[in-house]
């Protein structure tokens, strides 16, 4: 048995290094990416308030978009806090069972929230391919059972994905070379475990490039659909629902599929490292910026909460 094998048991701790490599700016590093946190929950809370509180923003679209923003705001809390604590240490051990805690619920957010995206391009394929059904069909109680099955299926995956990866021993030192338990850095201080990386690969793929593909395919008929369409303003318009999905969905499957879809012999710490930092807080922080910028409803929304406000 490996040495190191010997005494990794749930009393383990890991050591977080973060980013004890930006010593001279971390608290630069620190100040920017509070600003950054409080901004993306700002952003996220009003759009949740907007659809919650409109009653212009109460159909299937904007019901998907509030939850998927309450996912963006629960998945933030999760690593941001711990990720800006780190810039003021040195480094920030984490127990075993607080790392594999973390895993499960960042995984599971962001399978919810892989599978709400998939949700929301079938809402617009429906909506746009299929207009007049489009009531009948995307009604609110199938809604709900969306975002039931979205929330259910990114929970037993997640779950499936952290025991795989915690049921191996760990042969390297616990020294975690990112700013949170993420899958690829835990996974790659294991001991050759082919049978268990190969599953979380498997796991890893369900959760990724089967609800992308079945996007993709979605917005394939909804272009073909926006095509057929004989007015440049009508094809401009109609485009316009869902571009904010479509860019926002891009960037997310992105970003995830290149840090998910590789081997563990692929692990590059510095690259993957930055990679985490843009989806975990740059893309999370676009995300309301795209929506309001593209949506004029949403615009609309937030001019009549804040006239709101002020009466």
């Amino acid at each position: 048995m490996h040495p190191w094998q010997k005494n990794h048991t749930l009393s383990s701790e890991f050591i977080i290094l973060g980013f004890g490599d930006l010593a001279d700016v971390k608290i630069l590093c620190f100040g920017l990416f509070l600003i950054m946190h409080l901004v993306t929950l700002a952003g996220h809370t009003t759009v949740v308030l907007i659809t919650l509180t409109d009653s212009f923003l109460q159909n299937p679209m904007y019901f998907f978009l509030r939850n998927l923003s309450t996912i963006e705001i629960c998945y933030t809390l999760i690593i941001v806090p711990n990720m800006l604590a780190n810039f003021l240490s040195r480094s920030q051990h984490m127990p075993f069972l607080g790392c594999a805690l973390q895993m499960l619920l960042f995984i599971a957010l962001g399978g919810a929230e892989c599978f709400l995206l998939l949700a929301m391009a079938h809402d617009r394929f429906v909506a746009i391919c299929s207009p007049l059904r489009y009531t009948l069909t995307v009604t609110r109680a199938l809604c709900l059972q969306l975002l039931t099955l979205a929330c259910l299926a990114g929970f037993a995956l997640s779950l499936t994905l952290t025991v795989l990866i915690f049921l191996v021993c760990f042969c390297r030192s616990l020294e975690i070379n990112r700013f949170f338990c993420d899958i690829p850095v835990v996974l790659f201080l294991a001991c050759s475990d082919t049978a268990n990386e190969v599953a979380v690969f498997l796991v890893c793929m369900l959760i990724l490039l089967v609800p992308f593909l079945l996007l993709l395919l979605s917005y394939g008929f909804i272009i073909a659909a926006i095509l057929m369409i004989h007015y440049a303003e009508g094809r401009s318009k109609t485009f316009s629902t869902c571009a904010g999905h479509l860019l926002v969905s891009l960037l997310h499957y992105g970003c995830v599929i290149f840090i998910y879809s590789r081997p563990k012999s692929c692990y590059t710490p510095k690259q993957d490292k930055i990679v985490s930092l843009v989806y975990t807080n740059v893309t999370s922080m676009l995300y309301p910026m795209i929506y309001s910028l593209r949506n004029k409803e949403v615009k609309g929304g937030l001019r009549r909460l804040l006239k709101s406000r002020n009466c």
